[in-house]
Formats: structure tokens, sequence, C-alpha cells
């Protein structure tokens, strides 16, 4: 039985595949602004889907993300820009940072609390990019 690792893969070579001479024309042809619309209307569609709480729409709509997702990094990965790989680790570690109460078992609180911590590290994050991107 194939491992979500082996699924994952095959849809990436999939993608690369697409991306190749060999490939399709339409794939071939795509670049970050010509996939937005793209975005939008699989955004779209998975929000009618998680409306209507259909299973099945969800999770092919969340397929049809998965694939953009997997798309725009293998653009961005042809460019030596970022990989599949950098988007999965940065939000990991991005998850994990804004969830001390889970993760370092520094901190528990209620929701609100939590939310507010959520918000402070956010804020923290931005900052930070700002004072990076300025240097």
């Amino acid at each position: 039985m194939p491992t979500y690792n082996d699924n994952f893969n095959t849809l990436r070579k999939t993608v690369t595949t697409l991306r190749s001479n060999e490939g399709c024309p339409w794939d071939r042809r795509q670049d970050s602004e010509s996939l937005k619309k793209y975005f939008e209307e699989e955004c779209a569609e998975l929000l009618e889907a998680i409306d209507k709480d259909s299973t099945e729409d969800i999770c092919e709509e969340a397929g049809d993300l998965l694939f953009l997702l997997v798309l725009l990094s293998e653009i961005h990965s042809e460019k030596n820009a970022f990989t599949i790989e950098d988007v999965i680790k940065g939000v990991n570690k991005k998850m994990i940072r804004r969830h001390p109460h889970v993760f370092s078992g520094t901190t528990k609180g209620n929701e609100d609390f939590l939310k507010k911590q959520w918000e402070k590290i956010k804020s923290e994050e931005n900052k930070n990019k700002q004072i990076d991107s300025s240097s």
C-alpha cells in the first residue's frame, strides 16, 4: 500500500513531467501571475464544497489546491527560488513557533489567551520580516 510520502512524491513527479519539454503546453506556460485566477477559482470551489458539507467535493477541491501549490512551487524551484520542501519546512516551523502551548509546554491558557499569544507571535514575525527586508 502506498504511503503518504509515496503519494506526495508521485504528485511531485506528475507536476515535474507536466512542466517538462515532453509535458503539457498549458502547464509549461504557467507562472505565478497566470496561476492567480486558478487559485481564486479553486478556493471558491473549496469554500462552496465546505458550505455544502460534501466530503467528496471537499476532498476533490483540496486536491486541486494542492496541485496548484505543488505546481507553483515547481515553477519557483525551476528558478532556484524555493522548493515544495522549503514551503513545507517553513509552514511547519511557523505552526510550531505559533503554538508554544502545544510544542514547548511553556504556556497553557484559555482560547482568548491563546488567540492573543498567536497574534503577538505573528506581530513579532512581521516586525522581523520588516527588519530583514530593510537590511
